[in-house]
């Protein structure tokens, strides 16, 4: 298995350093956020494989052609105490390495997922006491804040949209509509889940760096998405200024979109405001300057792609003959 062990190395380094960067500066996945989400998730997934994978195979070469007749070999060895068939330091080194990985980043999958839930529980208690129900849309909850404040609070069954007295006075009923629209999207798309997860791989490997470029975009795709499930009710003008005045605090200046096509239009409309982020920025720049969604063959490039990274560290772990 040392080739197949080598090729791993050399797919998890690929996919945890070059194939992010490159991945978080394209533009085309602005036109397709659902497409670039599944690519972000194969690189995820491929990429840990890989470097889980690497240091197993590696580990086991003594022990088998492939990885099941070297765990197997490994079973008979820890079990009957059959002959180490040269199972030295280097090699058990390796497979307390891939043990110590995996470890790692399931428990910091599930600490992650325990804290989340346990934030959220204190919130949702914050909101008994602060918040009252609203008159006018169901599983909805209003706070007493001038600030114009809209979030949605996952829950399963009792996940709820949160907005403030501010944002309802700031916003005329369309422009609300398509903020709930918005805002109900991530909860029926289980967006929550995708930032669990990529905020996981940021907790388990913060020393690369990569990790935190694939949450900032995860994070954008799925507002994205869920900015594009808003434009089916409600038209891009209204959701723009919807966005406009969630982020600025106050309502844009008449004029504002009109000056906004020179130089930045995110910046135009937003006026002075410099404590927008790097989302919003981009989410106001795409609806304002749209772009053809990607092309039906090119999406299919993508998941193609993306199920082919999946396959190549599969293929490498259990397929026979890789040892030479």
């Amino acid at each position: 298995m040392f080739l197949a062990s080598y090729l791993l190395a050399a797919l998890a380094v690929i996919l945890a350093w070059p194939a992010p960067i490159l991945l978080s500066r394209a533009r085309w996945t602005a036109r397709s956020p659902e497409s670039a989400l599944v690519l972000w998730q194969a690189i995820a997934l491929a990429g840990g494989l890989s470097m889980i994978g690497a240091m197993l195979t590696w580990g086991l070469e003594p022990l088998g052609d492939n990885l099941l007749q070297g765990l197997r070999g490994l079973t008979s060895l820890l079990l009957d105490g059959s002959p180490d068939a040269g199972l030295d330091l280097i090699h058990v080194f390796a497979l307390s390495a891939a043990l110590l990985l995996t470890v790692h980043l399931v428990f910091t999958l599930l600490l992650t997922y325990y804290k989340i839930r346990k934030q959220r529980s204190r919130h949702r208690d914050l909101l008994n006491l602060l918040s009252s129900p609203s008159a006018d849309s169901p599983r909805t909850l209003v706070i007493n804040h001038p600030a114009p404040v809209a979030y949605c609070l996952p829950g399963g069954g009792g996940s709820v949209t949160v907005l403030s007295n501010g944002l309802l006075e700031l916003l005329s009923p369309d422009e609300l509509q398509a903020v709930m629209t918005h805002e109900k999207a991530h909860l029926d798309q289980r967006h929550d889940l995708l930032l669990w997860a990529f905020a996981a791989w940021r907790s388990a490997l913060p020393w690369l760096p990569t990790s935190k470029l694939a949450r900032t975009a995860v994070n954008e795709l799925t507002e994205m998405l869920a900015d594009d499930h808003a434009l089916k009710t409600s038209d891009r003008e209204t959701l723009v200024r919807a966005i406009a005045v969630v982020a600025a605090g106050e309502r844009p200046e008449a004029g504002a979109a009109v000056t906004a096509g020179v130089g930045d239009p995110a910046k135009a409309l937003l006026g002075a405001a410099e404590t927008e982020t790097f989302v919003t920025a981009h989410r106001l720049r795409r609806l304002l300057s749209p772009v053809p969604a990607l092309g039906r063959a090119a999406q299919s490039a993508v998941l193609l792609g993306s199920a082919l990274l999946l396959a190549v560290p599969t293929v490498l772990l259990v397929a026979p003959g890789l040892a030479s």
